[in-house]
This record gives structure tokens, sequence and C-alpha cells, in this order.
């Protein structure tokens, strides 16, 4: 029975985003001005090389805080609905009660390359690929429930509930075991077409529908808060939370790339883009995603080493630590502003995890190609950003040769859109315009848009999106710099192919 939708007198909204390393609690009102935000930490843990994992405990434990703060600085009875965007491909195993049976598995984590192989072939790797609208790889949760049952088998035969991360805090916050279309499609658990379990994956592992969360359109209510979720959290009680969806989906929807000819640009840990469509097509040029408006898909290409390249650069190789010396972000991008575009003849191939889409070659390798004694860091540094830029761009051309569609813009989110050299490279590179939203926060902005849809202030996800969203600025190529990325994305595409 679904819960009944009560409303407070306002017009705020809280986008409440959990990502890999922190909660992010914003208020937005209805024109998508932040109102007030406040950010908590979670903790990652790496017990061996490869292996990432979480106390599901630390995720509501910085919610709540983080709701906490943000209703110390606006009166909860403005506050009308909660949406919730999440960390994809993370999941925790829960028994009976609803204690952890194990720590989470981060989607970082690559324990299960062994599994990947053996389950699809078991499914049918086209089979799988139909199934979930993506190719066998490392990332589904899919792969580590086969890993566990593998692995784990005691524990496996106690899971009660499979939780992902939305599903876990929805939890919490109303005491219901409910999450979004979008954000048990990553888990490749979902039949992603018909929007349900998916029968075929969950007879291979053993496991059954009602050990998993139910599932929701986004913008769909999922309950009330509990009078004890009220009293830690300073929200009114009874406040409605709403289905959101996974934090790539919703920052797409928080940068209204709600259309072919607007994708959005990820740059954070993984670089991330998704170009919108209303049909349910598969490739190995990208993965199906569902949209968080809860209609049509988004065609995600996917590079691990987004910014974790970056900081693998100034780490390991500078052997420089950005927490004392914070100011080398701005020290590199000066260096490498003097390096002239294609940094005489270095280029970098980003697949320091393994590449995804179009090759999905788990076992891939990174690489810097044309290494000279004349190079210094600050053309290291450019070959990322050029690299990185390079990959996405073929991958983009990809998705629009694929689809038939053509992307006329990005709109670049997430912690690297502050990097003006990078943003110009892009654009550059890709021969696209870039446009920067008035809000990097777009996940959140898009869980706040899914509960401003859910709670009535908008009647559908483009209105809300159209009225929540703006563009601070753009950025144009620059045509002298397209012609030597031009020639260079040729020489780009074959290093892979040549490698491997």
């Amino acid at each position: 029975m679904s819960p009944r939708l009560q409303r407070n007198k306002g017009n705020l909204v809280v986008g409440l985003d959990c990502s890999t390393t922190a909660v992010k609690a914003i208020v937005f009102d209805d024109r998508g001005a932040v109102i007030a935000k406040a950010s908590e930490p979670i903790p990652l843990y790496s017990p061996r090389p490869n292996y990432f994992e979480q106390d599901p405990g630390d995720w509501w434990h910085s919610a709540s805080r983080a709701l906490r703060n943000i209703t110390r600085q606006v009166s909860p009875q403005r506050i009308i609905a909660l949406g919730v965007s999440n960390q994809r491909e993370t999941f925790v195993p829960l028994d009976e009660k609803g204690n952890a049976l194990r720590p989470a598995i981060v989607w970082l984590d690559e324990r299960c390359k062994d599994e990947v192989g053996a389950f699809a072939k078991k499914i049918g790797e086209k089979r799988i690929h139909r199934i979930t609208g993506k190719p066998p790889d490392y990332a589904p949760v899919v792969y580590r429930l086969a890993w566990m049952k593998r692995h784990e088998a005691d524990l496996f035969k106690k899971i009660r509930m499979i939780s992902d991360v939305h599903a876990y805090v929805t939890w919490k916050l109303t005491g219901t075991f409910r999450t979004s279309w979008a954000s048990a499609d990553p888990t490749g658990l979902l039949d992603t077409e018909r929007k349900r379990w998916a029968p075929t994956i969950l007879d291979a592992l053993g496991l059954a529908v009602d050990q998993l969360p139910a599932a929701y359109c986004p913008g769909s209510l999922l309950g009330l808060t509990t009078r004890d979720a009220s009293r830690l959290t300073g929200l009114s009680k009874f406040t409605p939370v709403i289905a959101g969806g996974g934090d790539g989906q919703a920052a797409g929807l928080g940068a209204n790339a709600l259309s072919p000819e607007r994708a959005y640009l990820n740059l954070g840990t993984a670089v991330v883009a998704g170009v919108y469509g209303t049909d349910y097509k598969t490739s190995k040029a990208f993965r199906t995603m569902m949209s968080c408006s809860g209609y049509g898909y988004y065609y995600e290409c996917s590079l691990r080493a987004g910014t974790f390249t970056v900081d693998w650069l100034i780490k390991n190789v500078l052997g420089i630590d950005p927490a004392r010396s914070p100011g080398i972000y701005g020290k590199l991008e000066w260096e490498a502003r003097q390096v002239p575009a294609g940094c005489n003849g270095l280029m970098h191939l980003p697949y320091l995890c393994g590449v995804m889409n179009p090759y999905w070659d788990m076992n891939a390798k990174g690489a810097f190609v044309g290494l000279s004694s004349a190079h210094r860091r600050g053309h290291l540094y450019r070959s990322i950003l050029e690299g990185i830029a390079f990959e996405q761009s073929l991958a983009i051309g990809a998705v629009e040769k694929a689809v038939g569609k053509r992307v006329r813009g990005l709109a670049a989110i997430g912690g690297g859109a502050s990097n003006a050299l990078w943003l110009q490279i892009f654009a550059d590179i890709t021969g696209k315009r870039i446009s920067i939203p008035s809000t990097t926060e777009a996940s959140a902005l898009g869980a706040a848009i899914a509960a401003a849809v859910g709670a009535g202030l908008y009647k559908s996800f483009r209105e809300a999106a159209t009225q929540m969203t703006r563009m601070a600025r753009t950025i144009k190529p620059i045509r002298k710099n397209q012609a030597t990325y031009r020639r260079l994305s040729e020489r780009y595409a074959r290093i892979y192919p040549g490698l491997k």
C-alpha cells in the first residue's frame, strides 16, 4: 500500500546526494537556487589491493548529520519533500533484522573479475547485455554477488535483503526498503526495458525477487519520514521521500540533458558522458541506463580513471600529498598552459583502471606514448587531460553513430568542471560547445528536481528541469586547436588496438 503524500507549506526541496566519498544535503527552492547545504564525509576502506568497502552505517550517519545541519539553517516546515541520488553499483547484503552481513562492496571494487566471464557465459553475453543494457564488466553488482556466492557461501545463504545505497537510506528515513528504477538499473539485476527485477539473472544467482527492494519510477513517493528519522535529521515528521536515482542519471537531470542535443559530461573520479534517448537500445559503444526522469534512457560512455588519474600523477609519480600542498593543482594547470596543444607529441591512454566502452577490456592498461627527455611534468599533466578528452570524444562519436543523433553541446559538471583549461581542451577536441551550469552539484539538483515533481510543484520533469536549471557560461572551440586535435585524434584511436 503506497503512503499518502502530505505537504508542508513551502517551496523548498532537498537533494540528498549519497556519493562515494560524502553525503551532500542541499536545499533548493522551486527555481533551483541553493538555499542551504551541508556535506559529511563517508570513510572508504581498502582491506586488500583493488578491494573497496564501506560501513553502511556510515551512509546513514553522514546522511543524518548532513540533514541535521541544513535543518538548522532553514525551517523544516518549509521543506516539502526530499529526493535521493546515490553512488551506483554499491551494495550491502542484510539479514532479516537489517544488520549488514558484511561490509558494503563499493563500485570501485575489482574482486569479481574472475566471475564476470563465467557468469556471463552461464547466461550468454548477448542475452545479459540485452536484458540489463550493459555488456559484461566488473562494475555491476550482479558479478560481486556471484563472487560472494562462491567465496562467502555461508553469508550468501543468510541474505534477506540486497540493498543499494538509495534503498538503505530510504529504509532509515521511512522504515521501508524501496528504491528507484534508476538506482536498481545500474546493479545489473534489473530488466532495464521492462523495468522489473530480471528473473533470468536472479535465477542464475539463486536469489528471489523478495530479496530485493521494491523499485519505483523516479518521482514516486517512497514513504514518509518516521518519528525516529525526524528526530535524528531535524526534518518534519512525515516529510515525503521521493525516488531519485543513481548519481550519474541524476546529474543528467540536474544538467537538463533531456534531449540528444545536450549530453552531460561528469568530470569526477570517473568521467561519464550521457546522451539521452527515448528508445531502449544496446551497443558496445555505450551502456544503457534508465533516465532519472522516469522516461527514456541515457546511452552512457564511462571511463573509470578520470580525475583519479590526475591524483595518481600527483601522489604516485610526483610524490606530492595534495592535502598538504593544495596549490599543486593550480601549479600544474599553469605549467600545462605553457605547453602547446598536442603536448609536443606526448599522448596518454587513460586506462589505469581498464576500459569499458567500446572495448570492454577489464585488463587494459594505461600508457604514455611518445615520451621524450624534453617532456616535463606540465606535459604529463596536459597529456592526461587531453587523453581523457580524446577518449570521450571518440566515445560520444560512437554513440552518435549508433543512435543516429548528433550531440551539439555538453553540460560539464563534477569537480573537474572547475578546471578552465580542461574544459577548453574538451571543447577543442570534441568540436562542441561546453556549457557550465550555475551549480556543479548536478546530482543533488537532479534528486531535488525529482522531489519537486513528486511533491507536485511541477507537472513534468521537463518543466521542472527547465525551471530549476541554469547555465552560467559557455566555452567555444578554438579553431586553431581544433585542426591540431583532429589530426591527433586519428593517432589516438590507433593506440589501444596497437598495444593490445
